[in-house]
């Protein structure tokens, strides 16, 4: 005895020192291995915390992974001595304590219930109907539903379905007991509820509340005050709650979910919108006159914060229930009456008083939530989660959200639920939300919806006139309000609020991502409601051009240059809030350009043509009077602000280029004095901001538009047009070399496609080819004069003054080059034949250069791009002959040594040079021609003997993402290569053999490929297994005699080791289906020979279990029979191994 005293003093001791903040993490480590060897019952007869937590926690580990070899004996001991203690101290412990014993018990009933511990559900199920104890019964309760419902692997399979059928036969009774407590607790303090004052709601909307409650008895019970809750019916509600919002997680939608149960779980939803004004009712039975006043200290009661609290795990339950997408047919009552009740806590919601007006209401419930009440700092005690904090409104939301995206279809009909009515309360709720983050789920909410409807009218266009006007009120209101808090006019507090510096994940910032959103909604409403959005939008850009346009009269000139004559601060920030306002509505114009084009452009022809003509005036007038040079009182915001103007004005004009074009075509043929002068004026308007001198956002904004008028509007008067002619002229004399470098990307793509791209709807004979070709060709000799200089210089490297001139000719040239390609890679054959005409001498620049920079790795990773861009564009335009020399330049370059060099720079520009090098060689082994197939065997031999070897040695994922997906093309576009198959072979019942070539190559490709399967990058896991299904699927790949006699079953084998492995979770129901692909070639072997051989080669387990695991292999040939086998090997294998690393062997037998 005296011993076991002093074991337990000295274990306290090491306990205290571990936990000390002093204390090194090598003498945590050196208790840690002495404390291990205490015998861990010292729960019983400490109260140092440090102690009992580290001995609950060797009971933990004994439990889950030795349990079954302590003796039964020892067994019943501690299932009676651990429940004992926690009755008997559950008061005094610490929570943490409290809860980690709780935990362990739980954890003995997943062993051991209902065979050896049958009193363990039942007995929770007594503590909860204890008055006293039911705290601590629900804690135990939720732990079960945790542990016990969702369990982890250390439980065999049978076991876990044993467990969830165990769990579901009592779920009846969980549920009526749950239902119990609320609703007694419900009943005991409304008796002395005072009578309520008239209700707003039935004041308001008692007639269809009472309709769509079946009753005025049932709208005026839910109308009832709330009662006043003491301390102790807080705590419960609040653990009740969290129970069946852990079981609603869980259980499927029975009949056990009454809808008694469902009210009075609204009733406590109630708590969150409801809040009273009075004092919370004392426990200890004191009345509400003698609660202390004047900072006294109150009585134990409940504080705002805990019945927001109450009122959003009420939603959380909700929320579990309206989550589930798989309803029974039964259940349409039940979801309208959730819906019913839903209806009524949104009135509650969003209805208004003398006192507070909605948004006022919404922020005080966001605020209480906030707020940490004595219930729930004491539900520390008590909860097992921590009781994080919680949000009424935001539960409120996704609950809303919920219902418009899963059910809405399902209720949307019936004539007893008023959709339109609950839509015109989710407006208000919408528009009143507290926070920023709160307005964007709702806009989201409101997105959903208009998907709904816009595909439920595409579905049925003969009632669509019907649909549209049930619910054209509510969609005028919407776009109306949502305009509105797009501008600073109506909506400035909380405009300047937004940030519009720091970007986010998406790269955007707060404001952007605010007006995004907004215009998202606008133009949604905009496809329903064309005529009345544009009546709707277009009359308040009006307004606000107004203004603009009249800014002129404000300009004077002065010693010092022009000025504009506004000084006043007040003046100042209207004339800002004006500019920021048309920026937006500019914005929220461009994005409605597609709703004038295709089938409706005759009908809104009128309509389009007004947009159009005023964009042009405002961009003409804008780069006449370039407001944005003036001098201004306030500089720093208003010269942004006129930019910002004049940049979307231009953005909102090419977001139009679709309608010039779709209006070119319709003149072409008749007078064309309109079109010609709107792209003259906005030529005129653009053109001269291509300049140096220009602010950036503008200079890209003309840039863009010039793109659009010649890749999509093209007029055959563009290119004489003589504000074009000049841009031609800055270009061809070395002007624009001075630009921002995208600016100068997007000029030359402009010009070079207004002499390349065919005219709309004129025949061959009528494209002026000759000219234009000539044109190009000068253009290209003006735009590459300095780069094909460089061929003159015999090694460029050896002129280390002129590298970084020539660095920077040859990185400007190329990307230019290479993006005049591209633009025109899919266009006509004659497009590319005059574009490579043009391109010749460059490129053949290019190739003289490149083993020149072979070891500048960002010259060279350059050189590759434009190459690749030429494979892809222009591969035919340049000849076999030519493209061969290409090839071997780069196979004669690419040695051991120069890729070792390369790949060893990991994240730098030398494993792009690799992965761009790798690109091309994709494409030419996915020409069909004939001439590239004497390429293969070089092409394989590079991958496999040079390049693979030293990436198996990296990690290098980028590089080796592209090798694989070169390999991958190899075979898929080259099977014959190695499989000669003949057509009339694949076509006939029992073909002959297939002749093998190339076997060693492809043996070598595949060991590549099973190899990737052993590495830990998961993303090279899941392209290179996508790609062996995808080989299957073209190839029958699987039925391959060479890969069913020497690697079918290797490949199964590792992806069933990955899955006991756990190493690719997340690829678990891809890696399943690739094993049954693979043992569907013959399920005969697999079961007969594949699957006993794996079982004896793993280890961890014994002869018997390894026959138990074959014998639970269902011999099933379907897909989800199959694929539920392959996951309960795989979960009790891992089960047997960690059992039987903590047990001798043999132990565990079942």
């Amino acid at each position: 005895m005296a011993s076991e005293e002093a074991s337990l003093r000295a274990l306290e001791s090491l306990m205290t020192e571990f936990f000390h903040s002093c204390t090194t993490n090598e003498r945590k480590r050196e208790i840690a291995n002495r404390s291990m060897a205490t015998l861990p019952l010292f729960p019983l007869k400490t109260r140092n915390e440090y102690v009992m937590m580290y001995s609950l926690t060797v009971f933990e580990t004994l439990i889950n992974k030795m349990w079954l070899g302590v003796p039964s004996q020892d067994k019943m001991e501690i299932r009676s001595c651990l429940p004992k203690l926690l009755l008997s101290e559950h008061k005094a412990l610490p929570y943490f304590i409290r809860n980690k014993m709780c935990k362990v018990i739980v954890d003995i009933g997943r062993q051991d219930w209902p065979m050896f511990y049958p009193d363990f559900f039942t007995n929770t199920l007594q503590l909860i109907q204890s008055p006293t104890l039911a705290p601590l019964g629900l804690v135990l309760l939720k732990t079960t539903s945790e542990e016990l419902a969702c369990p982890r692997e250390d439980l065999s399979m049978a076991r876990k379905e044993e467990l969830r059928k165990l769990l579901l036969e009592q779920v009846p009774t969980v549920l009526s007991l749950l239902t119990g407590i609320l609703e007694t607790i419900w009943d005991k303090h409304s008796i002395t509820a005072a009578t309520p004052p008239p209700s707003p709601t039935i004041g308001e909307n008692g007639e269809l509340l009472s309709s769509m409650l079946q009753g005025p008895h049932y709208a005026k019970q839910l109308s009832q005050p709330l009662p006043l809750l003491d301390q102790e019916s807080l705590q419960l509600c609040c653990l009740t709650l969290e129970c069946l919002a852990h079981l609603f997680s869980w259980i499927p939608l029975s009949t056990s979910i009454s809808l008694s149960l469902l009210a009075t779980i609204f009733h406590f939803a109630r708590f969150g919108c409801d809040l009273p004004d009075g004092k919370p009712v004392p426990s200890n039975g004191t009345t509400p006159s003698q609660v202390p006043v004047n900072g006294g200290a109150p009585p134990q009661g409940g504080s705002h914060g805990d019945r927001a609290r109450l009122g959003a795990l009420a939603m959380t339950c909700v929320n579990e229930l309206v989550s589930k997408n798989c309803v029974p047919l039964e259940f349409g009552e039940f979801l309208l009456r959730m819906f019913q009740h839903t209806f009524f806590l949104l009135q509650k919601l969003t209805r208004e008083s003398d006192a507070q007006t909605t948004k006022s209401q919404l922020e005080e419930l966001d605020e209480r939530c906030c707020q940490p009440g004595r219930a729930q700092r004491k539900l520390g005690v008590f909860g097992v989660s921590g009781c994080p904090s919680l949000s009424y409104v935001e539960k409120f939301t996704e609950f809303l959200r919920l219902f418009i995206s899963v059910h809405l279809r399902r209720i949307e009909s019936n004539t007893l639920f008023p959709v339109v009515e609950l839509l015109g309360m989710l407006f208000k709720y919408t528009f009143t939300q507290p926070t920023i983050e709160g307005y964007f789920s709702c806009l989201d909410i409101w997105t959903i919806f208009l998907d709904f409807l816009t595909t439920k009218i595409k579905s049925r266009l003969a009632d669509k006139d019907g649909m549209l006007n049930r619910y054209k009120n509510v969609l005028v209101l919407l776009l109306q309000e949502v305009l509105n808090r797009i501008q600073f006019r109506y909506n400035q507090a909380q405009l300047e609020e937004l940030d519009d510096e720091t970007l986010d994940d998406d790269q955007q910032t707060e404001w952007q991502r605010y007006l995004r959103q907004s215009l998202e909604i606008v133009a949604k409403v905009m496809e329903l409601l064309p005529s009345h959005a544009f009546s709707t939008l277009y009359p308040v850009l009006q307004e606000n051009l107004n203004v603009y346009l009249g800014l002129q009269q404000f300009v004077v000139t002065a010693s010092t240059g022009r000025r504009l004559n506004i000084t006043a601060e007040n003046d100042c920030r209207r004339l800002h809030c004006a500019l920021r306002d048309l920026s937006s509505l500019l914005q929220a114009v461009g994005r409605l350009a597609d709703y004038f084009i295709g089938d409706v452009f005759t009908a809104r022809f009128s309509d389009g043509l007004t947009v159009v003509e005023r964009l042009v005036e405002v961009t003409c007038y804008s780069s006449q009077t370039s407001l944005y040079d003036l001098e201004t009182a306030v500089p720093s915001v208003l010269r942004p602000d006129f930019i910002d103007v004049h940049a979307q004005s231009l953005a909102a004009l090419q977001a139009f280029s679709h309608w010039l074009a779709q209006f070119y075509c319709e003149v072409q043929r008749q007078n064309q004095t309109r079109f010609v002068n709107l792209i003259t004026s906005a030529m005129d308007a653009s053109a001269p901001l291509i300049s140096a001198k220009v602010p950036e956002k503008l200079l890209l904004s003309a840039c863009h538009l010039m793109v659009s008028m010649a890749t999509t509007v093209r007029p055959i008067f563009l290119v004489d047009l003589p504000a074009v002619r000049n841009l031609f002229n800055l270009v061809t004399g070395g002007s624009a070399r001075k630009l921002h470098p995208e600016a100068q990307v997007l000029v030359c793509r402009a010009l070079s496609n207004m002499l390349l791209l065919p005219w709309p709807n004129l025949t061959e004979n009528e494209q002026q080819w000759h000219n234009r070709s000539s044109s190009h060709a000068s253009l290209m000799a003006a735009l590459t004069r300095q780069y094909r200089l460089l061929r003159g210089n015999a090694n460029p490297q050896q002129r280390h003054v002129d590298l970084g001139d020539t660095k920077a000719v040859l990185h400007q040239t190329l990307r230019v080059l290479r993006d005049i390609v591209d633009s025109i890679s899919g266009e006509s054959t004659k497009s590319r034949q005059i574009c490579y005409q043009s391109l010749q001498e460059s490129v053949q620049v290019s190739l003289t250069l490149f083993p020149v920079f072979i070891h500048q790795p960002d010259v060279t990773d350059e050189m590759l791009s434009f190459f690749l861009t030429l494979f892809k564009g222009l591969r035919v335009q340049m000849g076999v002959p030519f493209t061969e020399q290409i090839i071997h330049t780069f196979l004669n370059m690419f040695t051991r040594e120069q890729l070792t060099e390369s790949i060893t720079q990991e994240g730098t520009a030398g494993c792009q040079v690799v992965e761009r090098f790798l690109k091309i060689l994709q494409v030419v082994v996915q020409e069909p021609s004939q001439a590239f197939k004497p390429f293969l065997p070089s092409i394989i031999s590079l991958c496999m003997e040079q390049i693979y070897p030293i990436l198996a040695e990296r990690s290098s994922p980028d590089v080796k993402a592209e090798l694989f997906e070169l390999l991958y093309q190899v075979l898929h576009h080259n099977w014959r290569y190695f499989f000669k198959n003949s057509v009339l072979a694949s076509v006939q019942r029992n073909p002959p053999e297939e002749p093998m070539e190339n076997e060693a190559q492809f043996t070598a490709i595949m060991q590549a490929f099973g190899q990737s399967f052993l590495q830990p990058d998961i993303h090279i896991f899941k392209q290179n297994l996508s790609y062996l299904e995808s080989l299957n699927s073209k190839h029958k790949l699987y039925h391959k005699k060479l890969f069913c006699t020497s690697m079918l079953f290797h490949f199964i084998n590792v992806l069933l080791q990955v899955l006991v492995h756990r190493s690719h979770d997340l690829l678990q129901e891809e890696i399943a289906l690739a094993i049954y692909n693979m043992a569907s070639v013959d399920f005969d072997s697999f079961y007969s020979t594949f699957l006993p051989e794996f079982l004896r080669s793993c280890q961890g387990i014994d002869a018997n279990q390894c026959t138990v695991l074959g014998r639970n292999f269902k011999m099933e040939r379907d897909l989800p029979s199959f694929t539920q086998s392959v996951h309960r090997l795989v979960n009790d294998l891992r089960y047997y191994r960690l059992c039987n690393g903590c047990l001798p062997l043999g132990t565990v037998k079942l």
